[in-house]
């Protein structure tokens, strides 16, 4: 006797980007303190204010789960640096009570940058490099840990700066996208100006990180919500995306899952760091 199998039609459940603010806040704040103060054995941060809506939202959160005094915010402008951000990163410290420094990497940058001539993507790149390495530095005057500022959408489309935005201790925006990070954004009360503001690496006048992209951040998530889930080029286009769109975004992702892993070791033995050694961090063995 032969079975014949009968498959049911079973539709995508209903994917949204749609995010409870007041648990995501309660979530992260909780998770801040039992990484940084249950797990480390520290009570303080610091991270780069760039003033854009991704730094401020870390700082409003490291403020509210640690206590403002205990969260460092380092403005690092650069001399293309628009003064706009200098002031939208003080609206932040000044809303919050944090503790805040400046440090002018200038002369740090074009030390190097004079004998090398880099082009405007190898600046920013420097620029990035050399931020992170003055955030550890703060991090051990302090004993604290360094707070990432980086969203899901950008890790994903493999825009950030390998070895800068992607190496921070503790990262409390890496499983939100950029419009579940504006999202919780305006539910924390963000300045009014940061939530208004064109995200942009602020490094040259005018550009912004969707030109820079070629899609609107709004698109882009939508489209990789599906994506995570195994979606593909006739997936996207039959969920009514642009064709243009759907090979910008899937080539994105696809090119720059290597930045996701740090770093690739060649693997000889079963018990390789990251690879057959795993050791979670609140291992008490």
């Amino acid at each position: 006797m032969s079975l014949r199998v009968v498959r049911a039609e079973v539709p995508d459940p209903p994917l949204s980007l749609a995010i409870n603010p007041d648990l995501a806040t309660r979530y992260l704040v909780a998770f801040l303190r039992d990484e940084i103060v249950r797990k480390r054995g520290m009570d303080r941060v610091v991270l780069g204010l760039s003033g854009g809506v991704d730094s401020a939202l870390s700082a409003y959160l490291a403020a509210i789960s640690l206590g403002p005094e205990r969260v460092v915010c380092v403005r690092m402008p650069y001399r293309l640096s628009s003064q706009s951000s200098m002031d939208h990163a003080r609206l932040v410290t000044e809303s919050l009570g944090t503790q805040e420094r400046t440090v002018e990497i200038t002369s740090m940058v074009d030390a190097y940058a004079a004998g090398a001539n880099p082009d405007d993507l190898r600046l920013g790149n420097l620029c990035a490099r050399c931020r992170m390495a003055i955030l550890y530095d703060v991090s051990m005057e302090i004993g604290g840990l360094v707070l990432g500022t980086s969203n899901k959408t950008e890790r994903l489309l493999g825009y950030y700066t390998w070895h800068a935005d992607d190496t921070p201790a503790i990262n409390p925006l890496g499983d939100l996208y950029k419009t579940q990070v504006w999202s919780l954004a305006r539910h924390l009360g963000l300045p009014q100006a940061i939530l208004d503001k064109a995200p942009s690496a602020d490094l040259v006048p005018g550009q912004t990180d969707e030109g820079d992209l070629g899609v609107p951040y709004d698109v882009a998530d939508r489209m990789l919500v599906h994506i995570v889930r195994g979606a593909g080029r006739e997936r996207l286009l039959g969920l009514g995306f642009s064709r243009e769109q759907a090979d910008l975004v899937l080539r994105r992702h696809h090119r720059t899952h290597w930045k996701r892993h740090l770093p690739t070791n060649a693997v000889l033995s079963s018990t390789a760091v990251g690879v057959g050694y795993l050791r979670p961090v609140d291992y008490t063995g």
